[in-house]
């Protein structure tokens, strides 16, 4: 068995790959996978505000900024005022219409890439992960 501090080079190598498979997909969309990622987050949590957006994806804020303005230009969100400076992320009619293309492209990479190993979606492996992230994102939004 390999040491499991390559598990970081391994997620990066998976990382690396949904981006470089998905990209051309996303793009018919006007977006990248980053985009797809922060479309998807304002879509499972409302009254989101873009810090949280960022924090959230461990993405940096300017990277966020940049990707939220490309889609208010696309029409695919909005911002509205929130408590004190906050402001609030919102889906258009657009942006809602997207998400299910989003999701479709998402998950059909991971289901052909779990197909390939001969992984099946409910293993303990996707459990395993979601809990680590899930531990990461919590103190992230601490």
């Amino acid at each position: 068995m390999k040491d499991i501090g390559y598990l970081a080079q391994d997620i990066s190598i998976l990382h690396r790959q949904y981006y470089k498979d998905t990209g051309k997909l996303f793009k018919e969309q006007k977006l990248n996978p980053t985009a797809a990622c922060i479309l998807l987050t304002i879509k499972d949590n409302s009254n989101i505000n873009q810090n949280q957006v960022a924090k959230s994806l461990v993405i940096d804020k300017g990277l966020a900024t940049r990707e939220i303005k490309k889609m208010q230009k696309l029409g695919y969100l909005t911002k509205t005022a929130g408590t004190g400076k906050s402001i609030i992320l919102s889906l258009t009619d657009s942006g809602e219409k997207v998400i299910p293309v989003i999701q479709s492209i998402r998950s059909k990479w991971w289901e052909d890439r779990f197909a390939d190993a001969g992984i099946q979606p409910d293993s303990p492996l996707v459990a395993g992960i979601e809990k680590v992230v899930d531990s990461i994102v919590d103190e992230n939004l601490e």
